[in-house]
C-alpha cells in the first residue's frame, strides 16, 4: 500500500531524527539521468537514474570526424532520449587533439558525484592525457515538483523519444557503413575489378547525399541496403584474393622444410587478445 509505505518512512525519518532509530542507513540517489550528448543529438546516460551516490562513473568515446582538433563535452539531465529534451547543466571544451582518423582517439568521460549533489565532469584524450574539468553545483538544483515534472514527460513522450532515437541510430549506422566503405576502397585501390568498383561508388555517393539532404529514414535504409548488395562482389573478390594469398604464403613456408620451433605462438595459431575499453563514436562539435 503506498499510503502506509509513505507513513512508515516518515516514521522512520522522524525516528532518526529523535535519536530513537540507529540502525537504517538513508542513502541518496540521483533522481534524473546524468549524461552526454553524442551522435545525432542522443542523450548518452552515464550516470543512471536512481543510482545511489556518492559515485563515479566513466566511459571512452571517439571523434565523428577525421582530424577532429576538439570535442564539446554537453552535459544534461533527464530521462528522455535526445539530450535536447532534458535539462543542460553546462558545456566545456577538450582542445589539441592530435590529427587522427574517425574513430580512433579515445576521450574518456568521467562523472564524479559526490555526497552532497555536485558533479565534477572531466575529459581526459587517453592518448595525450590532456585532460579539462567542470563542477556543477545545480545538478541537484531541481524542485521535487520540478523532478515529478520531468518524469511524467519522459513517460508521456516515451514512445514518441524512442521512434526518434531509433531513427537517429539508423543513420548513425548508415553513416558508419559509407565511412567503411569509402575506408575500403581506398586502401584496396587498384586492386578491386573496375566493373566491381563503380557501382559501389555509385551507390556510396547516392547514401551520402541521402544523409547529407537529411532525406527519410526510408530512402537512407534503401541507399545503405543498395550499397550493401553492391559491396558483396567487392567483399567475395577480397576475401579470394586473400585466401589465395594466404596459401601461397602457406605453400612457400612449406617447401623450405624447416619447421617452426617448438611452442612458438605463431605456430600454434593462438595470440593475445585485445582488452581495451569499447569505444562510442560520438558526435562531438568541432571548433
Amino acid at each position: 500500500n503506498p499510503d502506509e509505505v509513505v507513513a512508515m518512512g516518515a516514521a522512520i525519518q522522524g525516528g532518526i531524527l529523535k535519536g530513537e532509530v540507529k540502525d537504517v542507513l538513508l542513502l541518496d540517489v540521483t533522481p534524473l539521468t546524468l549524461g552526454i550528448e553524442t551522435l545525432g543529438g542522443v542523450l548518452t546516460p552515464i550516470i543512471e537514474r536512481n543510482t545511489t551516490i556518492p559515485c563515479k562513473k566513466s566511459q571512452v568515446f571517439s571523434t565523428a570526424a577525421d582530424n577532429q582538433p576538439a570535442v564539446t563535452i554537453a552535459i544534461f539531465q533527464g530521462d528522455r532520449k535526445m539530450a535536447r529534451d532534458n535539462k543542460s547543466l553546462g558545456n566545456f571544451n577538450l582542445d589539441g587533439i592530435p590529427p587522427a582518423p574517425r574513430g580512433v582517439p579515445q576521450i574518456e568521460v568521467t562523472f564524479d558525484i559526490d555526497a552532497n549533489g555536485i558533479l565534477n565532469v572531466s575529459a581526459k584524450d587517453l592518448g595525450t592525457q590532456k585532460e579539462q574539468k567542470i563542477t556543477i553545483t545545480a545538478a541537484g538544483g531541481l524542485t521535487k515538483d520540478e523532478i515529478e515534472k520531468m518524469r511524467r514527460d519522459a513517460e508521456v513522450h516515451a514512445a514518441e523519444d524512442e521512434k526518434r532515437h531509433a531513427e537517429v541510430e539508423d543513420r548513425n549506422k548508415a553513416d558508419a557503413l559509407a565511412f567503411q566503405t569509402e575506408k575500403v576502397l581506398k586502401d584496396a585501390g587498384d586492386k578491386i575489378a573496375a566493373e566491381k568498383k563503380a557501382p559501389v561508388e555509385a551507390a556510396l555517393k547516392d547514401l551520402k547525399d541521402a544523409l547529407a539532404k537529411n532525406a527519410p529514414i526510408a530512402d537512407v535504409k534503401a541507399k545503405q541496403d543498395a550499397l550493401t548488395k553492391a559491396m558483396e562482389p567487392v567483399a567475395q573478390e577480397m576475401y579470394s584474393a586473400a585466401k589465395d594469398a594466404g596459401a601461397a604464403q602457406g605453400g612457400s613456408s612449406a617447401g623450405a622444410g624447416t619447421p617452426p620451433p617448438q611452442g612458438d605462438s605463431s605456430a600454434s595459431g593462438e595470440g593475445k587478445k585485445n582488452g581495451g575499453d569499447d569505444v562510442v563514436d560520438a558526435d562531438f562539435t568541432m571548433k
